[in-house]
């Protein structure tokens, strides 16, 4: 008994043993979240009267620094010469701010590091570290806030500078594109801002996408929000700012050649009544047409009956007429090219589309045959656009049809007497069931008429320009899938947005978004209220089989 009693214990002592001898691999602690945090700075936060060329800041543990030209933000402005940041690379306990120029005298500064700064082990940001001092005998304190919103688009860009220029007895509003600011922040990766540390005063405030990141407004690039009025402090603490782009101030590029029968002419901005003119002498049977580009700000300057070695535009530059002259060189060779414009199935409420590279002047309907799904030809007809560079092939379109459009020579012809061959297309649509409906209510108190817009992945896909009845929008037989809504007030009845300017201190005009995005489904009906006064989620959403099965005729739809 006794030596079994030992054999048991002998044996066990064995087994934990051997437990105790098994390697395991390291699960290692848990992961490090925690930032940064300073534990030293020297001079002191909040320092008066400075007189050093640099300053620290000591961390509890290694960092490094990370976007360090994009995040840190000091105030007043010091561009990139005036000083240095280290550590450049590798890993340190302390950042080190090295000033290669003086301050200005009596004036509260601070660096804003953003997220800049962050652990080398796990890169936990020690997010928006501030450090101020003043080469003064006072710390200013007053302070701005703000949201930025973009006037026109759903969604806000981050990164957007923040400038406050004092206003003085010289102050112009032109001093965006030549000074400076006082005072600058950024929003960051956020659409909030803030300006701290600021002394009593009037301002001016501005909002930028400041693509170059010099701080000076560049029409052609930026995007712009300002406030109407001066700024007072302390008694304005909270402005909120709408970011547009502006109309780009218009000129004329260069004219270019590309072949014996087309020339481009390039502009920038908005063209509107900007006009030119071809001043050469060209024999009586010379013609010529004009048609815009779809795809950039450019005129597509068609011409026939001469043989000639350049062409001599005269334009509108700058308040002064000049003369630009195109010679005749390295052409690129092109022929007639036509296809089709609807891609996939042709829906019940569009019509068929061809395009063309060269401008077509004339068609002959006669020319062109549309069978159905049974093979029966249907009646059809052709209609050039207004730009010369699209046809429509009219015909009722029903639900779940499929057609065959047959153009036969002399269908379509060319500015230059120029056909097509045969061609022949083929197009289907759907059921009925496979489309949805959308169902509007709007409620906007504004004394301002207004545009609705139905847009999917950013494009519009129907539109009102006009006032309806009610205020019952409908956007019926359209493709199941996620739709935004849109208002636009049109202040000036001109039926599109028109964007604001800085130095006339025209504001965009107003837009508002439906607050949620519609996921409409196939054979459904979303009946939505979309009240701009109360624009968020307080109604539940209605959706229900379609029982729509005939579409209404409704002429102030665009």
């Amino acid at each position: 008994m006794r030596l079994a009693l030992k054999f048991i214990v002998v044996t066990g002592l064995m087994l934990f043993t051997v437990q105790c001898a098994k390697r395991a691999s390291p699960t290692g602690g848990p992961k490090d979240s925690i930032p940064p945090v300073l534990i030293n700075a020297s001079p002191k936060l909040n320092t008066t009267f400075f007189d050093k060329d640099e300053f620290y800041l000591t961390f509890n543990e290694y960092i490094t620094l990370k976007d360090i030209n994009k995040q840190l933000i000091i105030s007043p402005p010091l561009n990139s010469t005036q000083f240095k940041v280290y550590p450049v690379t590798g890993a340190s306990k302390k950042v080190t701010l090295k000033l290669l120029d003086s301050l200005l005298d009596n004036t509260t500064y601070t660096f804003n590091f953003g997220e800049s700064i962050v652990d080398f082990n796990e890169s936990n940001p020690s997010s928006y570290l501030t450090y101020t001092l003043s080469t003064g005998a006072t710390i200013d304190s007053l302070y701005i806030r703000g949201h930025i919103t973009d006037a026109f688009e759903n969604e806000t860009e981050r990164f957007i500078s923040l400038q406050l220029y004092p206003v003085d007895s010289i102050f112009t509003d032109s001093v965006i594109y030549t000074q400076k600011p006082l005072y600058v922040t950024s929003t960051l990766d956020t659409t909030i801002y803030r300006f701290q540390n600021l002394r009593a005063g009037k301002y001016a405030i501005i909002a930028m996408e400041d693509m170059a990141g010099n701080y000076f407004f560049d029409q052609n690039m930026d995007k712009i929000g300002f406030n109407e009025k001066l700024i007072e402090l302390p008694k304005d603490s909270v402005i909120n700012l709408r970011l547009f782009k502006e109309r780009r101030n218009f000129f004329w590029d260069k004219p270019y050649f590309v072949n014996d029968h087309h020339i481009l002419l390039s502009y920038y901005g908005d063209r509107d009544k900007e006009s030119f003119k071809m001043v050469s002498e060209v024999p009586n049977n010379f013609e010529s047409l004009v048609t815009q580009s779809r795809e950039t700000d450019t005129l597509n300057y068609w011409f026939k009956g001469a043989e000639l070695d350049s062409l001599q535009f005269e334009f509108n530059i700058k308040d002064s007429l000049q003369i630009k002259t195109v010679q005749f060189k390295n052409p690129i060779s092109d022929s007639l090219i036509i296809d089709r414009l609807n891609k996939g199935s042709l829906r019940l409420q569009d019509k068929y589309e061809i395009k063309s590279n060269l401008p077509i002047i004339e068609v002959n309907s006669e020319q062109l045959f549309v069978t159905n799904v049974d093979t029966i030809q249907i009646p059809a007809s052709l209609k050039i656009q207004e730009n010369y560079d699209r046809i429509t092939v009219d015909f009722e379109v029903v639900p779940n049809d499929r057609y065959e459009i047959t153009l036969l020579p002399n269908a379509l012809i060319d500015f230059w007497g120029n056909t097509n061959d045969t061609l022949v297309y083929r197009a289907s649509t759907k059921k009925i069931e496979d489309y949805g409906n959308i169902f509007l209510r709007v409620q906007h108190e504004s004394s301002h008429s207004y545009i609705i817009e139905l847009l999917k992945n950013d494009e519009v896909v129907r539109r009102y320009d006009s006032p309806v009845e009610g205020n019952y929008y409908k956007f019926e037989l359209i493709d199941p899938g996620k739709y935004i809504i849109r208002l636009i007030e049109d202040v000036n009845q001109n039926k599109q947005w028109d964007t604001g300017n800085y130095i006339q201190k025209i504001q965009p005009e107003k837009v508002i978004y439906y607050w949620k995005e519609i996921d409409l489904r196939a054979n459904w009906d979303m009946n939505e209220i979309f009240n701009t006064n109360e624009n968020y989620p307080d109604l539940q959403e209605s959706a229900t089989a379609s029982d729509v099965l005939e579409v209404q005729d409704n002429p102030t739809q665009q």
